[in-house]
Parts: structure tokens; sequence; C-alpha cells
């Protein structure tokens, strides 16, 4: 995959002009879990007749963008639509995932021009947690956008979660405003309308 470099706020604003999706890796050179994102992003497979953009940054030098959206850790993956910041994933995933998420935003787009409803999913998890990650591919494997939060790497939100739901593990997720804890596949199931 090509990655546009950014060089500053500015430059982003410029490169997200005329399109309606794109995502923005804000990474730190030299730190192992930046490299692995940015090694993840470059070896990410997409579609061949896409205008999703793929940019990058180097918050070591880049240092008005993430103040900017008020992203604390870096990598973090940024999506836009029409030019505006929408969700974000954090940390390192592999190749395939990035080119899901890629991917489902694609998805996504055209069912929005079919007039679908879209689903709002966030799941709150840890890269450790085994049935954290059977929810991801779950959704995934089904075409079903989500934000992920990694509750291990930012702690305001695993405290909010726990004021929202009164439960410390994980996974959690929200979707469409009602909660499931744990991977309950049937309740996913139906809260998403998917037939399994």
């Amino acid at each position: 995959m090509t990655i546009i470099e950014v060089n500053s706020y500015e430059d982003l604003m410029e490169k997200l002009k005329g399109r309606k999706k794109a995502f923005l890796l804000l990474f730190k050179e030299g730190t192992e879990n930046s490299e692995c994102a940015l090694k993840s992003m470059k070896n990410t497979k997409l579609p061949e007749n896409t205008d999703t953009a793929v940019l990058a940054a180097n918050v070591a030098s880049v240092r008005d963008i993430h103040t900017r959206f008020g992203i604390k850790s870096a990598p973090t993956l940024m999506r836009f639509e029409n030019g505006e910041f929408k969700s974000e994933v954090k940390g390192c995933h592999d190749p395939e995932y990035y080119g899901s998420l890629i991917a489902n935003e694609l998805y996504t787009a055209s069912g929005e021009q079919e007039g679908k409803k879209q689903n709002r999913v966030t799941v709150y998890s840890t890269p450790s947690c085994p049935h954290c990650n059977t929810l991801k591919s779950h959704l995934r494997h089904h075409g079903i956008a989500f934000r992920d939060i990694n509750v291990a790497a930012d702690q305001a939100k695993a405290q909010e979660l726990v004021k929202r739901t009164g439960q410390q593990g994980v996974p959690q997720a929200e979707i469409n405003g009602q909660w499931v804890l744990g991977f309950d596949k049937s309740k996913v199931n139906r809260l998403l309308g998917i037939e399994d």
C-alpha cells in the first residue's frame, strides 16, 4: 500500500480535500509499537479501485495534528469522512486487520449510498483478551465496522467504561446504544441483524 506522508495540520487538511474517506496513522518513529503499526500498514492490501487515502504523520516531528485532535498515544489510526475526524483505533494491528477496517469503511460507504441504517458499534477490549479478539473477528467477518478502544492503553476510557456499565471485564460492546457484556454471540447477532 502507498502511504502518503503528512507534514502538518494544514498539509493534512489539504490532502483530505475532496476525499470521502481517509485514514491517518499517527506514529512515533523509533518506538516498537509505532514501527509495528507502520510496517503493518505498508503490508496492507487494499482493493484496486479505491480512492481512500492512507496517510501517515510522525508525531516526533509533526506536532500540530495529534494535539489538535486530542490524540494522546501513538500509534493511532484516525478515520476521516469528508475531512471530519470520526474515530480512532489505537495500537499496532496486523495487515489483515487494517485491510478489513479500510474495506469495512468502503462497505459502509456503499451502504450509506443505498440509504441503509448504519450500526454504531464500539468494542472495549485489550490486546491479550481472547474473547475480545473473537468478538472483533466475528464483526469483521460480517462486514460490521466498529470502533475499538483498548482500555489497557487508555485508563480514562477504562474508568468511563466501569462508570457506564459497572463492569471491569472485557470485552464489552456498545451496539446502537445497548450494552453487550462478554462475547454473547446471540445478542450481538440479534442487535446487528446477523443471521449466522
